[in-house]
């Protein structure tokens, strides 16, 4: 009987181990998998001042915004108090849940959409409002992505890192805080805006 009850206790600690180890694997993947890919875009969530600075430059703006690479959900959070029906695309699901949580509890749900995607499956043809908190390494390929799908309209919003061959239409902040504002006006029947290639960036 004594057998017997080790061997219950050893079965119940070795699947509680076990659980433990399947529950951590779950929710430590989501963070640690975006470090493994090819362009690694880690998780850093945004300063106040970052959001502030973002919400500065969509003053006297309209339409429909995006946040590319939404983390927790505080960029699209803050442009829907502002009144923007704001999406965000995030591949962390752990985030995106969060995200919703947070949208529900700030009242803001009904005017915010969190999606767990690949920001390079997703098109942005739709948005006249693009927010991306990015990395160097991505930045050329991304500035060509967005080329080709906005309309001329649109502005893009980008943080921590500029677009390399766009010459900013406004720029505010320092440091890590600083925003860069790029307007497309690149289609037909649109003001032409001249791209300036300078020698550290091949455009």
């Amino acid at each position: 009987e004594a057998g017997s009850r080790r061997r219950s206790w050893g079965l119940l600690v070795t699947a509680g181990v076990g659980g433990t180890l399947v529950a951590l694997y779950a929710v430590v993947t989501p963070f640690v998998t975006p470090a493994l890919r090819k362009v690694c875009l880690p998780f850093v969530p945004a300063t106040s001042t970052q959001i502030q600075n973002v919400l500065k430059m969509l003053e006297n703006r309209s339409g429909s915004l995006v946040d590319i690479g939404s983390g927790d959900g505080r960029v699209v959070i803050a442009a829907a108090k502002r009144g923007f029906k704001a999406v965000g695309y995030e591949l962390n699901p752990w985030l995106v849940w969060y995200s919703r949580y947070r949208a529900r509890r700030d009242g803001v749900h009904q005017n915010t959409k969190f999606y767990i995607s690949d920001l390079w499956k997703v098109s942005f043809s739709h948005y006249t409002n693009v927010v991306v908190f990015g990395v160097p390494q991505m930045m050329p390929q991304l500035e060509k992505k967005l080329e080709e799908e906005l309309e001329c309209n649109a502005r893009i919003i980008a943080c921590r890192f500029p677009f390399p061959c766009w010459i900013p239409d406004h720029t505010t902040g320092e440091g890590i805080d600083t925003v860069w504002a790029y307007d497309l006006k690149h289609s037909r029947g649109c003001e032409t805006k001249s791209l300036e290639i300078t020698p550290e960036a091949e455009c």
